[in-house]
């Protein structure tokens, strides 16, 4: 059957395509258009002209938060002090931040379920202000992913995601338009709890365009197939994947070092991590490392969400040409921000909030 696009009149039927078999068939070909040439433009023009937009490829969860004192043992049960469901999933906050940090557009292209899950989700991301929804369909035929979060009293927490639209959402693949798009973007941004092969077809259209990718390692547990690593200019993972998509330790900064020049083997130019307290570090191969401390929360409430802040923010920042190091600075501040709220979604910040941060750090 085909998707209907949310809040937009039903696109046109897609060609039929041949499949590869398996639960999640991927096209026989990957279709999108060579790379345009723009108009030149004057240089008031181009001063003056908005940023290029952000495009998100990724999940969009239903996320079941639950409060716990601490995690149940094998085969015990224990009782939360409150549960509620709020939208998240790696993609939809990727593209929630955006929305509301960026000063061009942010566009999030993704799957949800024509159910009540999926509702929420497409409910959660119009009110989050700055994120355009017209590119988010619905699978008729799958449910809308969901996750359940599972957050202690120190704002630490541990999830479990069920796939859903999210893995199986995509049998046509990346449509047409959305892969024109994405060759039209500033950024890409991609995470792992959507296909490989769908992350696959949406890098080589960046790619083919000169769009910078840069790809969040959470989601799946699985390697990183070779030919979507090799299409990603800035791989971000936390230090927990580093070290198990390396295999390597990732305890000492000179251990997540050596882990980061393992990613440069295997084709990435630029790793970077998340280090949670630790602050971040940006590892690009031939160089020295770029450092970035975490610029302290009055209060840590939540930390769901907290990567893809940073991550997100980064890219808003390159988008806007500023240095990697001032990137990796903006992107502390948000993420600074987004802990001292509950859920996902709810506590990315605004553009305002975190140009106040720097400054009162400045002044500092």
């Amino acid at each position: 059957m085909a998707q209907a696009r949310v809040r937009l009149p039903p696109a046109a039927p897609t060609p039929a395509t041949a499949f590869l078999s398996g639960s999640n068939p991927r096209p026989a070909h990957l279709p999108f258009s060579s790379k345009r040439t723009p108009a030149p433009l004057s240089a008031a023009a181009a001063a003056n002209a908005p940023p290029a937009p952000i495009v998100v490829v990724g999940s969009a969860n239903a996320d079941i938060y639950v409060e716990v004192d601490r995690l149940p043992l094998v085969g015990e049960t224990v009782a939360a002090c409150a549960g509620r469901s709020l939208a998240g999933g790696k993609g939809a906050n990727q593209a929630a931040c955006g929305g509301r940090l960026a000063l061009g557009p942010t566009y999030l292209v993704a799957r949800v379920g024509d159910d009540a899950n999926g509702r929420l989700l497409e409910g959660a991301l119009a009110d989050a202000g700055g994120v355009r929804t017209d590119r988010v369909a619905r699978a008729p035929d799958a449910p809308s992913g969901h996750a359940v979060v599972m957050l202690m009293p120190d704002g630490q927490n541990s999830i479990i995601i069920v796939g859903g639209a999210n893995m199986e959402g995509w049998a046509a693949g990346i449509g047409a338009e959305d892969l024109e798009l994405i060759q039209k973007a500033g950024v890409l941004l991609l995470q792992r709890e959507i296909p490989d092969w769908v992350n696959t077809q949406a890098a080589q259209a960046a790619k083919s365009a000169g769009v910078p990718v840069i790809m969040d390692a959470g989601g799946m547990d699985a390697s990183v197939p070779g030919e979507l690593l090799s299409l990603v200019d800035i791989f971000s993972p936390n230090e927990t994947e580093l070290a198990r998509l390396t295999g390597m330790p990732t305890e000492t900064f000179e251990q997540i070092s050596q882990a980061a020049g393992e990613c440069h083997k295997m084709g990435v130019k630029e790793v970077l991590v998340k280090l949670g307290s630790q602050g971040s570090a940006l590892f690009v191969e031939g160089e020295e490392p770029i450092r970035q401390p975490i610029i302290p929360a009055t209060e840590v409430i939540d930390t769901t969400g907290a990567g893809d802040t940073f991550t997100s923010a980064f890219a808003v920042a390159l988008v806007e040409g500023k240095p990697k190091k001032e990137c990796m600075r903006f992107a502390a501040a948000a993420a600074s921000l987004c802990v001292r709220v509950k859920g996902a979604i709810p506590s990315m910040p605004d553009r305002k909030s975190v140009m106040k941060l720097l400054e009162s750090v400045q002044v500092e």
